[in-house]
């Protein structure tokens, strides 16, 4: 804009400006709402400070027991037949999903927050389900003297729980951007 542009824009406007000046005792009420305002946000924040405080602990603790619960099963029994038994090829492919499902339950943990803790506690549930069903495919591998559908059962177990933490945090990552987007975005 140039500068007559915006003298003629205040001069268009002039008669349009507030210039009244509020009442005398506009700053004694100002303050006296001011001040009721802290107790009603304490009282209405102080339940939801209370679960901020515990929603990481909680997945944390969650998190490891189920990472341990991965590395105590995998090292349970000598007796048992793993994905890493079959061939070398295949102690790098069970290697490589079991770094990977540990790099994304952290960066899980790292994002979660109040509105997601109810999807990631679904999350965990179903990876719970995917090990015990890992469990019961060792054993067909030990039966079944390497079968190579077992193999690949047991493959797709290991992508099926990469694609579910991936798709948590897709999920996270919506909400986030969510509430990051402004008003005049939407």
């Amino acid at each position: 804009m140039k500068k007559d542009d915006i003298e003629q824009l205040f001069n268009r406007l002039e008669q349009q400006f507030d210039t009244e000046q509020p009442s005398q005792n506009h700053q004694a009420k100002f303050l006296e709402k001011l001040q009721s305002i802290p107790n009603d946000k304490a009282k209405l924040q102080d339940p939801v400070v209370r679960k901020i405080n515990w929603v990481k602990p909680l997945f944390i603790a969650a998190s490891l027991l189920l990472l341990f619960g991965v590395i105590l099963t995998s090292k349970a029994s000598d007796t048992s037949i793993d994905l890493a038994d079959v061939s070398p090829e295949m102690e790098q492919t069970q290697a490589f999903f079991k770094q990977a499902i540990a790099r994304e339950l952290f960066v899980i943990q790292k994002e979660v927050t109040p509105e997601t803790q109810v999807m990631v506690n679904n999350a965990l549930e179903q990876m719970e389900h995917l090990e015990t069903q890992y469990l019961g495919l060792k054993e067909d591998l030990k039966e079944s003297g390497q079968d190579k559908r077992v193999v690949y059962a047991m493959i797709d177990n290991f992508q099926n729980r990469i694609n579910l933490l991936e798709e948590v945090l897709e999920h996270i990552d919506a909400i986030k951007n969510l509430h990051n987007l402004r008003p005049q975005d939407i």
